[in-house]
């Protein structure tokens, strides 16, 4: 079983329209609301990928009972409120717009000390763990950080989706897996990250740190993985168009299944189905859903090249 842990969740909106221009009015041609939140969205690829994982972290009592109607659930009642957030999708080209609303400070006092005892006691049945998303108000950088040091400690393949300063103290954890995005990355590293060489330099100095692994997600460009003795990219041959919100969801979904499989797993592999699996999820409207068919025709199709880094060298 893998545990997912999210923080921040939201209900997210998708509004559906033509084409999108700032200030005029628009006919939406359609709405979607489902639950989300980046670990909510991982669950959810998770048990479509017939893994199955279970949900934690932060929410009200009406998210948490909506959610546990669709996937297994044990959140801490902390927040006042769950947020929302808007994506804009244009039907003529694809290109989504995204508004993410920061979210509620949370209202139980003992309510960090609670995820974390939940978490710790369920780690024993538990062979991977996904902390993704952001933080909400009240809560500190350093929570992801713990989260994973007491799973990694407890022998339990841990994969960290985070940002900003969260992202900064989970790279001092040692095994962890990080799968930052190229902003991500930049933003963590201070450093130009946008071509391959300047990704493999930016991760030089965090594999050096003792991180396990660095999966770098690069859009329709695919993804660089770096770890301290091997380094790969891996894409499709030619992007595909869609709404991208909730790919990089599908490829930590991928991701946590692998390690949560075989700690140590074959690295072709894994960046095969990581990739596959995030383009699946391009071509639906909606975060946290794949495309399977579209996922197995992709599978064979994906390039994965060895690379030489100065993190990998002797």
């Amino acid at each position: 079983m893998i545990l997912t842990v999210t923080m921040n969740p939201a209900y997210d909106m998708t509004y559906r329209v033509e084409h999108f221009e700032r200030g005029r009015e628009h006919r939406v041609r359609s709405v979607d609301q489902r639950l989300g939140g980046r670990g909510i969205n991982v669950t959810r690829v998770l048990n479509q990928l017939g893994k199955y994982a279970r949900a934690t972290g932060f929410s009200d009592h009406s998210f948490a009972a909506a959610a546990e109607l669709e996937m297994p659930v044990d959140f801490v009642h902390a927040l006042p409120w769950v947020r929302r957030t808007v994506v804009i999708s244009e039907s003529d080209d694809g290109t989504a717009t995204a508004l993410w609303e920061p979210g509620p400070r949370i209202s139980e006092p003992h309510a960090i000390d609670q995820l974390r005892v939940r978490v710790g006691g369920m780690l024993s049945d538990m062979n991977g763990l996904v902390i993704a998303g952001s933080l909400p108000v009240g809560v500190g950088p350093s929570l992801p950080a713990e989260l994973a040091r007491t799973a990694l400690d407890a022998g339990v393949p841990t994969v960290c989706d985070v940002d900003g300063p969260a992202l900064e103290l989970a790279a001092r954890v040692p095994g962890i897996v990080l799968t930052p995005n190229i902003e991500e990355l930049e933003r963590l590293t201070g450093r130009p990250a946008t071509t391959v060489p300047e990704i493999l330099a930016a991760v030089e100095p965090i594999i050096a740190g003792g991180v396990g692994a660095v999966i770098v997600t690069r859009g329709g460009l695919g993804m660089v993985a770096v770890t301290a003795t091997r380094a790969f990219s891996a894409a499709l041959p030619e992007p595909l168009a869609g709404n991208p919100t909730g790919a990089g969801d599908a490829a930590v979904a991928a991701i946590a299944a692998a390690f949560a499989a075989d700690s140590d797993p074959d690295w072709t592999a894994l960046l095969v189905d990581a990739v596959a699996t995030s383009a699946a999820a391009v071509v639906i409207p909606v975060a946290g859903e794949i495309d399977h068919v579209l996922r197995e025709r992709l599978l064979p199709t994906v390039l994965v090249s060895e690379l030489e880094s100065a993190a990998v060298r002797p």
